[in-house]
């Protein structure tokens, strides 16, 4: 009974907002069904309306998994101060920083659904009916470690917020044992992503030992630069006071990351081009063109401006110390990592394909209208859960019984409180 009238409180909390807010869910609502509606014209009409074909099959939707599985990842940059180190302000915001997490990871989880050609199919990833090949399989692995990453991102919120909205105290042990799970949780799940890639020999543009390096490189960049933005968004709208020490920090996190992707690029471009052969085709494509070709070349030197220019700012501790410059070089960091992670890494993988032939790939309006949808879910996840996130942890939200035992309590420290001054004026006065 206690856990329904959490939940029922809860989405009283999430269904309830001004104008604002109701513009905003409203908007979500729209591109949610604008996705939804494009979707089951693929699903009629197949894959072929969309810019894929068997020479390029993973597109928009495979690149948006791979950067939003990075995003997922970050909250471990606000777990590991908040439950390791027991940073007070980090801890105020880790709830929001796993939130996050959750949306990301549902994203993730729906990008590779769309991408499907025969969704009806998706059965075969289960365990029963289906063949779950493990662990052989590492798309088994994949689906593993986002499920369970995905469940404890919802279990360890769920555990300290009903908890709280109960007024009891919760078990720290436990939570603090589940937090050290999580962090390795975080790392598997882009590891496992990057062996995803590097595990298929015939392209070796991913075969390469940086790839998982990389992949966390970027992820513990482009996912703390987009919680910063949320942060201070939240921040700016009074809908979150969030303490200007864990932006600082998450900020020195996004620069040196960002500066550790920047020298393993370097290291691959070199050994890529100065003794180039067969294998480097993939990167001359994707930086300079081939025969004539070049729709990737630039995606991917914007995607490297960007990075540059992020870095630049973020390594100054003025410019980084001034939040609106710190907006615009987290979101510089955000875009020049989705190029770079999607349409700079996961397109040129197929082009040039086995045989030498240059397909050129570029994601459809249908492809884009069906990505936006996804993106609006993850939103609407993730605004549902800040509300009554966010009331509980205020103490605005809370179960209905603690205030009557509040009251209770109050009512009987004023009689004892009226008895003990009744008592000290007898014994002043004790004719009176």
């Amino acid at each position: 009974m206690d856990l329904i009238r959490f939940v029922v409180d809860c989405l009283k909390t999430a269904l309830s907002g001004g104008r604002a807010y109701w513009i905003w869910i409203g908007t979500l609502l729209f591109f949610i069904s604008m996705g939804v509606f494009t979707y089951a014209n693929q699903t009629a009409n197949g894959l072929m309306v969309t810019g894929m074909s068997d020479q390029v099959s993973w597109g928009f939707y495979v690149s948006n998994f791979t950067f939003l599985v990075g995003v997922a990842a970050a909250a471990v940059m606000l777990v590991i101060p908040a439950y390791i180190f027991h940073n007070a302000e980090a801890k105020r915001v880790v709830l929001l920083g796993e939130g996050l997490a959750v949306a990301a990871s549902l994203m993730c989880m729906l990008f590779v659904a769309v991408d499907l050609g025969r969704p009806d199919r998706i059965w075969h990833l289960s365990p029963y009916p289906g063949m779950f090949n493990w662990p052989s399989s590492l798309l088994t692995w994949d689906v593993l470690v986002l499920n369970g990453y995905l469940a404890l991102n919802l279990l360890i919120p769920g555990y300290i917020l009903y908890h709280t909205y109960h007024g009891r105290e919760y078990n720290k042990n436990l939570v603090f044992a589940a937090a050290v799970l999580s962090m390795f949780w975080a790392i598997s799940i882009h590891t496992v992503t990057a062996f995803l890639f590097a595990s298929n020999s015939a392209r070796p543009f991913w075969s390469s030992a940086l790839v998982a390096p990389r992949f966390l490189a970027t992820a513990f960049c482009a996912g703390p630069a987009f919680i910063i933005m949320t942060f201070l968004i939240m921040h700016r709208i009074n809908a979150y006071k969030i303490g200007h020490k864990v932006i600082d920090m998450l900020a020195v996190i996004v620069a040196i990351a960002m500066q550790i992707n920047l020298i393993m690029l370097a290291a691959e471009l070199f050994v890529e081009f100065y003794a180039e052969g067969q294998h480097s085709a993939n990167a001359r494509y994707l930086f300079l063109g081939m025969g004539g070709k070049h729709s990737l070349v630039p995606w991917i030197w914007s995607a490297q401006a960007l990075n540059v220019g992020a870095v630049l700012i973020l390594m100054v501790e003025k410019f980084r110390k001034n939040y609106y410059l710190l907006f615009v070089a987290c979101a510089m960091a955000v875009v020049g990592i989705w190029i770079e992670k999607g349409m700079g890494f996961v397109i040129p993988g197929f082009i040039p394909t086995p045989l030498g032939e240059v397909f050129e790939y570029k994601p459809t309006l249908m492809e884009v209208k069906i990505s936006l949808g996804v993106l609006a879910i993850g939103a609407m996840v993730f605004t549902l859960m800040v509300k009554p996130l966010r009331a509980i942890q205020m103490g605005i939200l809370s179960n209905p019984a603690l205030d009557q035992r509040a009251a209770l309590e109050l009512a009987e420290a004023r009689e004892k409180a009226e008895m003990l001054a009744r008592i000290a004026s007898y014994e002043d006065n004790p004719e009176g």
